[in-house]
C-alpha cells in the first residue's frame, strides 16, 4: 500500500507515531486487527499496537488513565464514564462507531428442562418462581450487553431490577459461568452466544438486533484530552479503521478475517464458531437455523461508522429509565460533547467515505417504539417497567 501520509501536508501530520489501543476478545474487534495487521495504519502514518484485555473495567481503567491512548469500547460504557456513573468521570470522545449489530441473549440449557424456550416461557417461569431466583449477566453496568437485556426482559413484562438478579461478566466467561450454573442466561457479543451453543452449555433467544436492526453497538473510544492534544493521530486512526472496516464488509474476505481473528492474540475462538454468525448464518441450538440479514457490519456505505448524535442519546435514556442517573444530563448536548462528528467528516471526507447528511437517524425498535432522538426525556418516561428510584450503589 503506497503511504499517503505526506500528502496530507505537515499540518496533518500525527502527533504519535505508535498508538496503544485496547480490545475485548469478541468478533466485532475485527477492523482493529485487520487495521493493525493488513497495515492500513501504516498507510496514514501510524502503528497501533493492540493490548488485548481482560475485562470492560480494565479498558475503561487504562483510557482513562492514559494508558492506552485509545479502545474498542462499548458505546454506553463511554457515556457513564463521562458522566461519572459508578466509577471515574472523564471527558470522553466517540470518534466513530466500529459496528452494528451482531450481539445476542442465551439461556443456560437446563432451563429446557422447566419448558423455557423464549421470553415468553421465560417470564412465565419467572414470575412463578418469585423474585432474583435467576440470574442473568452482561458485561458492564452501563454497557450495550446491560442495556440490550433489560431492554429485551422488559419487553416480556421481567423487571430486570426486582425480578431477577443481574451481575457482571467478563466476554470469555460467559460460557463457563453457564456450564457451571453460576448464570441462567446472559448477553454478550460473538463469539460467545455461538460458543454456548457449540458446547451445548446455552441456546439462543435473541439476538441484539432482533431488539434493534442495525443498532450502535462498539466504539471507537479516546478521553476528550487525547482527542484535544493530538487531532491527527485521531483522524488517522479513524481513516485506518474506515478502510478496514470497509475490507471486513466485503462478504468475500470475512472467511480470512474469521481466521484471522481466531488466533489466540485476538478472539482466541474456533474459526468455525466464529465464522457462522460473522457471515450472518445463525442457528439457536434448539434446531432453527436462518440466514439473518442484519448480521454484523462495520462499514455499509459508511452508515456504520458515522457517530450519530442520536444513538449515544438513546444510551441515556436508558440510563434514565434504569435509575443510574441522578439527574436530566441534557441529551443533545451531551451527545455533542462525546460524539465527534467534525473530527470524523474530516477524517472520512479526505478518504472518500460517505457522510450521513444528518446527524440524527430514526429507528424502530423490537417493542414498536420509535427512536429518534426527538423528546428524549418524554421518551424515556414511555415505558411501563423502570427503575423505582436512582441506584444508591452501581455494582462493576
Amino acid at each position: 500500500m503506497a503511504d499517503t501520509a505526506k500528502k496530507f501536508g505537515g499540518s496533518d501530520t500525527p502527533e504519535l507515531k505508535e498508538v496503544r489501543v485496547g480490545f475485548m476478545p469478541l468478533t466485532d474487534c475485527a477492523s482493529l486487527v485487520v487495521a493493525s495487521l493488513m497495515k492500513f495504519d501504516e498507510k496514514y502514518g501510524i502503528k497501533i499496537i493492540l493490548s488485548k484485555e481482560a475485562s470492560w473495567a480494565a479498558i475503561r481503567d487504562k483510557v482513562v488513565t492514559g494508558e492506552l491512548h485509545a479502545a474498542h469500547m462499548l458505546y454506553g460504557m463511554v457515556y457513564g464514564v463521562h458522566l461519572g456513573i459508578g466509577g471515574p468521570k472523564k471527558d470522553m470522545a466517540v470518534l466513530m462507531t466500529i459496528n452494528n449489530n451482531g450481539q445476542g441473549i442465551s439461556l443456560a440449557s437446563h432451563l429446557k428442562d422447566s419448558g423455557v424456550t423464549d421470553g415468553a416461557t421465560l417470564a412465565t417461569l419467572v414470575k412463578a418462581r418469585g423474585e432474583k431466583a435467576y440470574t442473568f449477566a452482561h458485561t458492564f453496568p452501563t454497557g450495550t450487553h446491560a442495556m440490550w437485556l433489560y431492554y429485551w426482559l422488559a419487553s416480556y413484562g421481567i423487571n430486570p431490577l426486582t425480578d431477577v438478579k443481574t451481575i457482571t461478566v467478563p466476554p470469555p466467561q460467559m460460557v463457563m459461568n453457564a456450564r457451571v450454573r453460576s448464570v441462567d442466561g446472559f448477553c454478550v457479543g460473538e463469539p460467545w452466544n455461538a460458543r454456548g451453543i457449540a458446547d451445548r452449555v446455552s441456546f439462543s433467544v435473541a439476538s441484539s438486533q432482533d431488539i434493534w436492526p442495525d443498532h450502535p453497538e462498539k466504539v471507537l473510544g479516546a478521553t476528550a484530552e487525547f482527542v484535544q492534544k493530538n487531532p491527527n493521530t485521531a483522524r488517522a486512526l479513524i481513516m485506518a479503521m474506515l478502510e478496514a472496516g470497509k475490507f471486513v464488509d466485503e462478504q468475500g474476505n470475512r472467511e480470512l478475517v474469521a481466521e484471522m481473528i481466531s488466533d489466540k492474540d485476538y478472539v482466541d475462538a474456533p474459526t468455525d464458531v466464529i465464522a457462522a454468525r460473522f457471515n450472518g448464518n445463525y442457528e439457536s441450538g434448539l434446531g432453527k437455523k436462518w440466514h439473518d440479514p442484519n448480521y454484523m457490519k462495520f462499514y455499509n456505505e459508511g452508515k456504520v461508522p458515522f457517530p450519530y448524535l442520536s444513538d449515544g442519546m438513546w444510551f441515556l435514556t436508558q440510563f434514565s429509565l434504569w435509575g443510574l442517573l441522578k439527574e436530566e444530563p441534557g441529551h443533545p448536548g451531551i451527545a455533542k460533547q462525546i460524539n465527534q462528528v467534525g473530527l470524523y467528516q474530516q477524517a472520512a471526507l479526505k478518504i472518500n467515505v460517505p457522510v450521513p447528511a444528518e446527524v440524527m437517524r430514526s429507528s424502530m425498535l423490537m417493542d414498536g417504539k420509535v427512536w429518534d432522538g426527538k423528546e428524549p426525556e418524554k421518551y424515556a418516561a414511555s415505558f411501563n417497567i423502570k427503575a423505582d428510584a436512582v441506584m444508591d450503589k452501581i455494582v462493576f
